[in-house]
């Protein structure tokens, strides 16, 4: 027999934009029900995003949520770029008065699971064959078995799809309104985790003819790298020791004094890179957000701050919506892809201006960009203002 129950939101995916939209509703008295495809472990463990936007530190402060971030947690003024024999410091607060938080997305999603499992918050792991049913309708339902093998069904006044971009959401937006917009460029990261101090205050985005490297971090403990590798690019290609040579080349290990301290590596794997968008982020009573509705390329810390930005304006879309007034809901796709747009852009621009390709031509455009951004106020200030992250509602 199927176990129906009933709720103002069901909310599909909990991971950071799940997790996070039903803190949010909760705060606002509106119940919700969390369905997640995988194990609570395997959510808690994913390694992503680790930059959080000005804005998106804001929102955690107000909502009870960054205790710890502030805690161990670790507050960047801006970030350096470089490209050979040059590197130059962008200072964010200098610029725009709006810094950056290095804290990672396992941190960040260890804090809603205990905020959220405190409050009594249902979410249903471990979800197989989960469908969604009715959505034109102003009553939506989410079918799931659970791990024994018994079926449920969500009954809600609304289905939120925070669900990434393999999760059943995004394909139940109609074919009738559906459009897609997608770039996939020529080139992956080979992410690199590493059990050694950061050998750099803030990020270091290295422009490099052997190709784009980045050094940041997850602790004072823990550093994380990237190199731009060929697509189809396997780990296994990488040892440890050519991984370690590749990022003191690029990264300028010996410039002005400079030094890249190696250690040891726990993790390896390679990143396709691409921009996707996909519009409407509304179907009747579904609504995108995060990653169901949108990729970017991470070289603009932009993907989990964007996932943020969208549970943020449909919190309160829901919350009226179930209470019986649809005005913000009716206008959250448009509002909501006003700012995808503009960060998927940024993304673009910093991917294409840092990772180097075959072309010359593209080569000295790179480079004087570069100059510009390093060397003029409103250069610099463009890259700040967006890096740091827009004002939430832009």
């Amino acid at each position: 027999m199927t176990q129906i129950t009933t709720t103002d939101v069901a909310i599909i995916g909990a991971g950071p934009a799940g997790m996070l939209l039903s803190h949010l509703l909760a705060a606002q008295g509106v119940e919700s029900v969390v369905i997640e495809a995988r194990s609570q472990e395997y959510v808690a463990s994913r390694i992503r995003a680790g930059v959080l936007e000005h804005s998106t530190v804001e929102l955690l402060r107000s909502v009870g949520l960054a205790d710890r971030l502030e805690a161990e947690g670790d507050e960047h003024r801006g970030i350096h770029l470089q490209w050979p024999g040059e590197r130059h410091h962008l200072d964010f607060v200098d610029l725009t008065g709006r810094s950056v938080w290095i804290y990672g997305q396992t941190e960040l999603q260890k804090d809603l699971i205990a905020a959220r499992t405190a409050a009594g918050q249902q979410v249903h792991y471990e979800a197989a064959d989960v469908a969604l049913h009715d959505l034109r309708t102003e009553a939506p339902s989410v079918t799931f078995a659970d791990p024994s093998g018994a079926p449920h069904r969500v009954r809600a006044r609304a289905v939120a799809g925070c669900d990434g971009s393999f999760g059943p959401s995004r394909g139940a937006v109609g074919a009738d309104l559906r459009r897609t917009w997608e770039r996939v460029y020529p080139y992956s990261w080979l992410g690199v985790l590493a059990d050694v101090a950061p050998s750099t205050d803030e990020l270091i985005y290295a422009w490099h003819p052997d190709g784009f490297a980045l050094h940041s971090m997850r602790s004072s403990t823990v550093s994380r790298f990237y190199l731009q590798v060929p697509n189809g690019t396997s780990a296994d290609e990488w040892s440890h020791d050519r991984i370690w040579d590749a990022l003191a080349a690029r990264l300028g290990h010996g410039q002005d004094g400079w030094e890249l301290e190696p250690g040891t590596i726990t993790d390896t794997s390679v990143l396709p890179m691409r921009s996707y968008v996909q519009t409407p982020m509304r179907d009747g009573r579904l609504f995108l957000a995060g990653d169901a509705a949108h990729i970017v390329p991470p070289t603009g810390a932009k993907g989990l701050n964007l996932a943020v930005a969208d549970v943020a304006l449909l919190a309160p879309a829901l919350a009226d919506l179930v209470r019986g007034d649809s005005r913000q809901a009716d206008a959250y796709s448009d509002t909501a892809l006003r700012r995808v747009w503009r960060c998927t852009h940024f993304s673009w621009w910093m991917t294409t201006m840092l990772h180097t390709g075959t072309d010359p031509f593209d080569t000295q455009l790179q480079l004087s960009q570069l100059r510009w951004v390093a060397t003029s106020e409103a250069g610099a200030t463009g890259l700040a203002e967006n890096y740091a992250g827009l004002p939430l509602g832009f």
